[in-house]
């Protein structure tokens, strides 16, 4: 797992690694009145699913805030994992101190110590008092605090508008929390509290982006990924199974439906009607997603096509293309630029994957000249006269395999070759 370095603090980067706590905040869902509660415990159980591979953190959970006390779990590795939660706005790497004045002085001196701000670093020191039978008041805990500090580093200058390193200090009953640095999560609202989807997954660039921000806006996503063996290999199959793993760090765990493609896209070849071999599968894998949707209760589905980036996403093959099915078709990516698409599948760490030289079934028996205008009368007509057409779509969904995908584990799905079979990995 990649380990995540705070921005900078006033200057200079720091590891996290003395914290004692991590303090995660929900993000834009809690403007949502009475799902508020609902909401937050799905975070919660997210976040628990998530620090399974760190036995000693402990979680604590008040109104609007997760706490993982880490009892020497690493930080940054904890952070770098929970700052992909979809609902936390934001991590804290906290101090904890005995919720005495001197205790809290000395513990503000020694992060301000590991934190080392630059010389002419402005500064800000902001204590909340939620034990109110402490002695000292808010305001004037300011003072009491502050002034210390800053005879310590007389080259900070105090700024109580927009401080570089603002250190702020929660004063509890039992213990005082102690830190200044944030650490941005990915927000949105918590997964699967806006329903279920289903992703059509391939093996570029596009569609682990899609999913994301589908997972991003609340959605749970099931992914189906179509592969046409002997065509493709075993290896293009895998490549989907990792980027289904890059997607379950945000999710805990991803079901990923492989869907045996051939006998369906191998049909629509000799029909004299090149053209529209893709928009014909297209609408064979929508119609086949649905069917995987209906099963698993799912209401919709979600591509990632973009509005005129090839033949089959222009409006008119979209068009016609879509109406495969009566499930919502959810486009994430429909307007985004291909550049943006890339920069956010870096950030999610899905590119290096996507760009791996593994051809999928959308890139086989591609016509020289794919229509950008089909005609849905046409293609109509020829699915229904295709013999046994219905019968290879419900094939394909019956055959079907299912695998459950963990951020931490090394699950696959069955040889495509058996041993026993004496066929050599070059055949491919």
């Amino acid at each position: 797992m990649r380990t995540h370095e705070p921005d900078a603090v006033a200057g200079r980067g720091t590891s996290i690694e003395y914290a004692d706590m991590l303090l995660l905040r929900f993000g834009e869902f809690t403007l949502k009145g009475k799902n508020r509660a609902r909401f937050e415990k799905t975070v919660l159980r997210h976040v628990k699913e998530m620090i399974k591979p760190y036995p000693r953190a402990v979680l604590g959970k008040e109104f609007g805030r997760i706490y993982v006390q880490l009892n020497g779990e690493p930080a940054a590795e904890l952070a770098g994992a929970l700052k992909n939660v979809f609902g936390i706005a934001s991590i804290s790497p906290v101090k904890v101190s005995q919720s005495t004045l001197e205790d809290i002085i000395s513990v503000s001196r020694r992060l301000l110590e590991i934190l080392s701000p630059a010389e002419g670093s402005t500064f800000k020191v902001n204590v909340r008092r939620v034990w109110k039978e402490f002695p000292h008041g808010s305001i004037e805990m300011n003072k009491l605090v502050s002034t210390p500090l800053l005879q310590g580093y007389p080259g900070l200058t105090v700024d109580m508008r927009s401080p570089q390193l603002e250190l702020k200090i929660e004063i509890r009953h039992d213990h005082t929390y102690i830190f200044c640095e944030n650490i941005a999560g990915v927000g949105g609202f918590p997964l699967g509290t806006n329903g279920k989807a289903m992703l059509l997954l391939s093996g570029g660039i596009d569609s682990p982006v899609a999913g994301w921000s589908s997972m991003r806006r609340g959605l749970e996503v099931e992914c189906v990924h179509f592969y046409s063996y002997p065509y493709t290999s075993e290896l293009a199959r895998q490549k989907v199974v990792d980027l289904a793993r890059v997607l379950s760090r945000y999710a805990g765990v991803i079901k990923l439906h492989l869907v045996p493609f051939t006998e369906v896209q191998t049909s629509f070849t000799g029909l004299g009607q090149d053209n529209l071999m893709i928009t014909l599968m297209r609408r064979a894998m929508l119609k086949i997603a649905a069917r995987l949707a209906e099963r698993e209760g799912a209401l919709a589905l979600v591509t990632g096509e973009s509005l005129g980036q090839v033949a089959s996403q222009t409006l008119p093959s979209m068009n016609v293309i879509g109406r495969a099915t009566q499930l919502p078709l959810l486009r994430p990516l429909v307007m985004m630029d291909k550049s943006d698409i890339v920069e956010l599948s870096k950030k999610i760490g899905s590119y290096e994957l996507s760009i791996l030289p593994y051809e999928d079934c959308c890139t086989l028996f591609v016509p020289k000249s794919p229509t950008t205008n089909p005609n849905l009368r046409i293609v109509d007509k020829i699915e229904a006269t295709l013999p046994g057409y219905e019968d290879l779509l419900a094939a394909a969904v019956d055959r079907t395999e299912t695998v459950q995908i963990t951020p931490y584990g090394g699950e696959k799905p069955a040889d495509l070759v058996p041993a026993e079979a004496g066929i050599k990995e070059e055949w491919f």
